[in-house]
């Protein structure tokens, strides 16, 4: 299909939410091109994709169907549709979620297993799940940023030198030596009020210094702390 300035295109369907980025982009090419647009705020344009329930009563009594296996929608519209199926006929239904395994014959329709279902991302070499504990972490660090601190105590727990941080992501580029400055001796005071007890040493020393960034950058960054021991 080729347009041309003084053509008209008919939008002849809804916006799905979460699209409206992209149809906008196609609008504005066609707007730049001088085509004319008629979508379903400015007539009654609209063609719904899905039939209405005469259109499926009549599909039933054609088809007459042994199972009703609804795929599609949410999961109120599958069930309505399994309940609409039965009321017209169709003698066995079954409703199921994503990763649901149906076994169809014999003796069907039934559940009898489920597989994991998701968004993957391919991460370098690795396939992972979207919504694993790998990348949430990495889109915490991208959102929050890091720190890392690094104290080194001796036998006695006491603390030799000053604690070393680094940061990653942290919005603090021209004062980023004040920050490191303070966020240091944060990490060094809390280690002063500390007890022997490892875990809650480092806690302390954690909350110290993501106290200390978040009054400098309104941000809670990712905080690890390591300690050497002489």
């Amino acid at each position: 299909v080729k347009l041309s300035a003084g053509d008209t295109v008919v939008f002849s369907s809804k916006q799905i939410p979460g699209n409206e980025i992209a149809i906008g982009r196609i609008q504005n090419a066609l707007a730049a091109k001088g085509i004319e647009m008629i979508t379903e705020r400015q007539a009654d344009v609209h063609v719904s994709g899905h039939p209405g329930r005469p259109e499926l009563a009549a599909m039933y009594d054609w088809i007459r169907p042994d199972i009703i296996l609804p795929v599609h929608g949410e999961l109120r519209h599958m069930a309505e549709q399994a309940r609409f199926a039965k009321a017209h006929g169709v003698p066995h239904g079954i409703v199921q979620q994503n990763g649901t395994v149906v076994r169809l014959a014999p003796d069907g329709p039934k559940a009898v297993g489920h597989e994991r279902t998701g968004r993957l991302v391919l991460d370098g070499d690795v396939i992972l799940p979207a919504d694993g504990s790998t990348m949430n972490e990495r889109r915490r660090i991208a959102q929050y940023g890091f720190v890392g601190v690094t104290i080194v105590l001796d036998k006695g727990d006491r603390l030799r030198g000053e604690p070393s941080l680094q940061i990653q992501g942290l919005p603090v580029e021209e004062d980023r030596e004040a920050f490191l400055s303070d966020a240091a001796d944060a990490a060094e005071a809390a280690v002063r009020k500390g007890g022997r007890d490892e875990v809650k040493l480092r806690e302390a020393v954690r909350l110290a210094v993501r106290r200390r960034a978040t009054a400098w950058t309104g941000k809670k960054p990712i905080v690890d702390v390591s300690i050497i021991r002489l």
